[in-house]
């Protein structure tokens, strides 16, 4: 059930879960907010939340509101993508062949069956982004596991509209969003660290924190530059 509030003149979306703490967040590309709050959360515990929150509200609405977008893509001859940071322009083959996708010296070469239309086009290249993520990820995993002695049950990687990544500390599962491939490895890097501190520190709290501090000294940079490269409409800065 949906619920909406006016506070200071924004507008916020609440809804109900089965979850244990309150959770905020600001959506691209229009800056709506929503409150996800536990099941038994009174209405006027929210607000106040929401009200202590205001002004990180509005800095987070500008920020999302201001940030480059990436522009539609149509999966043609000679468009440019990107391939961890670079940037590379696509090479269009129609042949009656296997459909495949191979990189070589920043051109990305996709070979399809003539007449293949758009969506299709993009689903090839969207399984190739995955395997790129999964392959680049698990030296990430391995190495930030040993580092902070735990172990993730599954790694998924997949399409997520709000997340860079996500960690479920119940199920030890860690997800990552497949436009990672699309960004410099070290963001990727951070991504892994963040997801699987959670399986030391559920929370962020200034414990959570100090394991990245230790992990990665530069990890706040690293998530600047990620907030500030250009998105998807659908996705929200992690």
């Amino acid at each position: 059930m949906l619920t909406e509030l006016e506070i200071g003149g924004v507008s916020v979306d609440v809804i109900r879960k089965d979850i244990k703490n309150l959770h905020l967040s600001v959506y691209p590309p229009t800056g709506r907010v929503r409150i996800a709050a536990p099941s038994r959360t009174s209405l006027e515990a929210i607000r106040a939340f929401a009200i202590t929150r205001l002004a990180w509200i509005r800095r987070h609405q500008r920020k999302v509101i201001m940030q480059e977008r990436e522009p539609p893509r149509e999966y043609i001859d000679r468009e440019s993508h990107f391939v961890w940071g670079e940037r590379v322009m696509l090479k269009l083959v129609e042949r009656d062949l296997p459909p495949v996708v191979s990189l070589k010296h920043r051109t990305l070469t996709m070979q399809v069956r003539p007449n293949t239309d758009v969506a299709s086009r993009e689903r090839l290249l969207e399984g190739w982004y995955r395997d790129q993520l999964r392959e680049h990820a698990m030296p990430s995993l391995e190495k930030w596991q040993a580092h902070l002695g735990v172990k993730a049950s599954a790694l998924y990687v997949q399409r997520m509209k709000t997340k860079w990544g996500s960690c479920n500390p119940h199920s030890g599962n860690i997800r990552l969003n497949t436009d990672l491939a699309k960004k410099p490895v070290e963001c990727l890097d951070y991504v892994i660290l963040h997801e699987l501190a959670h399986l030391r520190v559920r929370l962020h709290t200034s414990e959570f924190f100090s394991l990245l501090d230790h992990a990665l000294p530069q990890w706040r940079e690293i998530r600047q530059m990620l907030n500030l490269l250009p998105l998807k409409t659908e996705i929200v800065a992690h």
